[in-house]
């Protein structure tokens, strides 16, 4: 229920970049429409006046804002004339304003898909004229109006946008509305451990912002948190916090929204009476002149239950059908979900078994509309993205602290400079050693022609290797060095050396692994590689890689599934397969999340085995798709722990699939997985004889 609401999504809103009706006490309110109502007048009364002035203008859109939930008919029509001025005069901002205005007014009529039309429209508006607060205005309103209709999905990514719009903008206010708003996502899908995650950096926020009206309403937000995880005691303790503070300041709107959270806390432990007082309270706050319908409904569900404990069933159900008939009005989906399961209970005990029913399955069809699988995953892709850049930050602060020991590396760097240009000497010496062989073959034409070409090829493959070996092995070595230099003089203890052990490991494994791949593909490159075909026994070439990486796999809580069929027999290069296989693998390990699946079938297909390697990782678009296999390209990229790779593992499989006579590709779909499909001809009796 966290930011399920208009008060969560929009009464920060106003501090960013206009003070919004609910964010001020009733009072403050008439009086801040009544000042620009009265600075209207009087610029109308000038003898210059101008109605397509952009100050005028502005000040009509700023009219408009404070009429939402006080007079929506004024904030249309208002908001309509704001836009057919700017039009008329070019005012990309005015125009930006009152799309933003119009697609409210339809959000809280229920016309979402209305009111993402208008959104979207001023969103791509906003982002031509580069004016980033309206930009994260409407994200966050966007956002609100797919979380609405219960697409989490769209709205996460939406947030996650504005997130980084906001970092770069340093705007902490957004900063604190986004992450709330996050926060609340993982509320609907139970995740109360990352939700108080995102409170606890919406708390810092807040802090460095220094508004206690914002802490006071994060506090609200999080004893509704509390309560739906059972912790009634941090509950009440946060939302009486809030009460004092909206009290104090007349906030009545977020008032009324804690009066019903503290209602809501005293109905889960079943102290009826105490709870019906508090929702009282509530409902006499919104008796004077709040027009919050979102809220309403959560407040008549939350007193229809207060009644039906107290045996009140006929005002329970007049109360809930209120609330039903207000969530189909304005297509609440949380509000039909909530109110169909009171509707259900009520009639369950007044023993209507078909109306019970009725209801019933109305709750369970709803709820499942909720619960689709790509709001999860997501969520699920949230919590890698986060934990990918909390390594971030990490890896830049230890960067900065090895910025004080640069002299350090000096000598090293030094000896570095004095290894490569010997390696060019050498290189420079191969290439004259080249032209001279090929200026005594140029009276040979269609030798010289072959041999040209091949000289090409090593050419680029050397300066492909000695750029990894530049940039991808020498890094990794030069961080192993410089950690031993930082033990043999003493400026780290044994035991915090022997801390960084497993992490030495795995970087050794990595660099063996990349090394192999290296040596290889270079093999490969250089000289060639023959192939001796004979029979391969595959499962157990497989089982071996899955033995060889499944301290890497555990490592991520990664499982992997054979699901071979028996007696699977190749006519291949036994090296060169199992090349492809732990390539493929490691790969497939490398790109899956934690906890994730990585399953290894196959099946016959004419005189060829189809082998599929497919996971649950991150996937990969199009453009990737195209270029992994191709020999022009080298693809350097990053697993979802930070894993590094030398780009070559693929092409190195795609050459050894085709000197055994298959053919090699993937399928991939971004944030499901990827399956990658190679063919290797069948062991036939002729092949049996052969060997």
């Amino acid at each position: 229920m966290v930011r399920n609401h208009l008060k969560f999504f929009f009464s920060k809103l106003g501090l960013v970049a206009i003070l919004l009706v609910f964010s001020l006490p009733l009072q403050s309110q008439k009086g801040k429409r009544d000042s620009i109502a009265y600075r209207i007048k009087r610029l109308e009364s000038t003898n210059q006046f101008n109605a397509k002035d952009s100050v005028h203008i502005d000040l009509l859109a700023n009219l408009a804002r404070h009429y939402r939930f006080i007079n929506n008919d004024s904030l249309y029509k208002i908001s309509k004339r704001v836009l057919s001025l700017s039009q008329d005069i070019g005012y990309k901002l005015g125009e930006v304003n009152a799309l933003e205005n119009i697609g409210r007014y339809h959000s809280d009529h229920g016309k979402y898909e209305k009111a993402l039309v208008h959104f979207k429209k001023a969103l791509q508006l906003s982002r031509k004229i580069g004016d980033t607060k309206a930009e994260l205005n409407i994200i966050n309103d966007l956002g609100h109006d797919y979380a609405y209709t219960g697409n989490y999905a769209e709205a996460l990514n939406l947030y996650l946008i504005g997130l980084d719009v906001a970092q770069q903008t340093e705007n902490n206010y957004m900063l604190s509305i986004l992450n709330e708003n996050i926060a609340a996502l993982y509320v609907n899908q139970k995740d109360f451990k990352n939700a108080l995650t995102f409170y606890d950096r919406v708390q810092r926020i807040n802090k460095e912002v220094g508004n206690e009206v914002f802490h006071a309403e994060t506090q609200s937000n999080m004893a509704a948190l509390y309560k739906n995880a059972k912790n009634f005691e941090l509950a009440m303790f946060n939302v009486n916090k809030s009460i004092t503070t909206f009290e104090r300041l007349k906030i009545y709107d977020w008032l009324a929204y804690a009066y019903e959270v503290k209602g809501s806390i005293y109905l889960e432990q079943k102290k009826y009476q105490w709870a019906l007082y508090w929702y009282d309270q509530s409902s006499m706050l919104h008796q004077i002149r709040l027009q919050d319908d979102r809220e309403k409904i959560n407040l008549l569900n939350g007193m229809a239950k207060v009644y039906l404990g107290l045996d009140r069933d006929s005002l329970s159900l007049a109360t809930v059908q209120e609330g039903f008939q207000l969530s189909k009005k304005i297509k609440s989906l949380q509000g039909q979900i909530d109110c169909s399961e009171t509707l259900y209970l009520i009639h369950k005990k007044k023993k209507d078994s078909d109306i019970a029913l009725s209801y019933l399955e109305l709750f369970k069809r709803l709820s499942d509309s909720l619960s689709k699988d790509k709001n999860k995953q997501s969520l699920a892709l949230l919590e890698t993205k986060l934990q990918y850049q909390q390594e971030k930050q990490e890896l830049i602060a230890s960067n900065k602290t090895a910025l004080a020991k640069q002299r350090n590396y000096i000598y090293f760097s030094v000896l570095m400079v004095l290894i490569l240009s010997t390696v060019i000497f050498l290189i420079r010496r191969s290439e004259k050693i080249q032209k001279k062989l090929n200026r005594e073959l140029k009276e040979k034409s269609r030798v010289v022609s072959k041999r040209e070409n091949q000289l090409t090829e090593i050419n680029k493959t050397k300066t492909k290797l000695f750029s990894i070996i530049g940039h991808d092995l020498r890094g990794p070595i030069g961080a192993l060095q410089g950690m031993l230099k930082l033990f043999s003089d003493g400026e780290i203890s044994k035991n915090e050396f022997l801390s960084f052990i497993p992490k030495l490991r795995n970087d050794v494994e990595n660099i063996s692994f990349a090394l192999n791949n290296l040596l290889s593909w270079g093999q490969t490159q250089l000289n060639g590689v023959t192939t001796k075909p004979k029979r391969i026994h595959f499962e157990k070439l497989v089982l071996d890689n899955i033995k060889l990486l499944s301290e890497v796999a555990a490592s991520k809580s990664i499982k992997i599934m054979n699901q071979l069929p028996e007696n699977i027999v190749l006519w291949a290069d036994y090296n060169q397969v199992d090349i492809v296989v732990r390539n493929l693998l490691s790969n497939a390990i490398k790109f899956t999340p934690d906890a994730g699946l990585i399953t290894i079938d196959a099946k016959e297909i004419g005189d060829v085995w189809q082998i599929m390697i497919r996971d649950t990782g991150i996937g990969m678009n199009k453009e990737i798709q195209k270029k992994i296999f191709v020999d022009t390209t080298n693809i350097t990229t990053y697993g979802t722990n930070n894993e590094r790779g030398t780009g070559l593992g693929l092409s190195l499989c795609r050459e050894m699939i085709n000197k055994n006579r298959g053919q090699i590709w993937v399928e991939s779909t971004l944030r499901k997985g990827s399956t990658f499909y190679f063919t290797i001809p069948k062991a036939e009796k002729r092949y049996q004889q052969a060997s």
